[in-house]
């Protein structure tokens, strides 16, 4: 059984893929857009607080393209940092990838639909608040990360 060239995630390797079919992993979901505390322990606290740079509804960066010069400490997830970052949300295409696993049924790449990581209730949309207008991260932890 041949595969549709769409599904090229399952035949190449994160480091083989193009950057065009890299960025396309992204679903879009924007929890990696949310700041995290990393305590002395090494215990990481998730928050409901987007960067500034992110736009609550779409769940995408309004900046992408500058986004590490407006923001310094934004992450660039590349296949070569992507081992270091232990943070990514369970349901990340590039974190299941690297294990081995396939995309979700939900993700974008196999439904078609832009909006899909949205409707299958996965993204921050309407679950975050802008940096802009939030206080102090400690008043908006929501868990621990695994």
């Amino acid at each position: 059984m041949t595969r549709a060239p769409a599904e090229f995630w399952r035949d190449k390797s994160l480091a083989e893929m193009s950057q065009e079919e890299w960025e396309s992993l992204c679903d879009g979901c924007g929890k990696c857009c949310l700041h995290k505390i990393r305590e002395p322990s090494g215990v990481l606290k998730l928050t409901n607080v987007a960067c500034r740079l992110l736009d609550t509804q779409s769940c995408r960066c309004a900046n992408y393209r500058r986004r590490k010069t407006l923001v310094p400490d934004c992450v660039v997830l590349t296949p070569a940092t992507l081992p270091a970052i232990d943070w990514l949300p369970d349901t990340c295409a590039y974190r299941l990838l690297a294990q081995g696993q396939d995309l979700p049924a939900w993700h974008p790449l196999r439904t078609g639909e832009e909006t899909s990581v949205h409707t299958a209730g996965i993204s921050v949309r309407g679950t975050c608040i802008s940096e802009r207008d939030a206080g102090p991260l400690q008043d908006y932890v929501t868990g621990i990360a695994k």
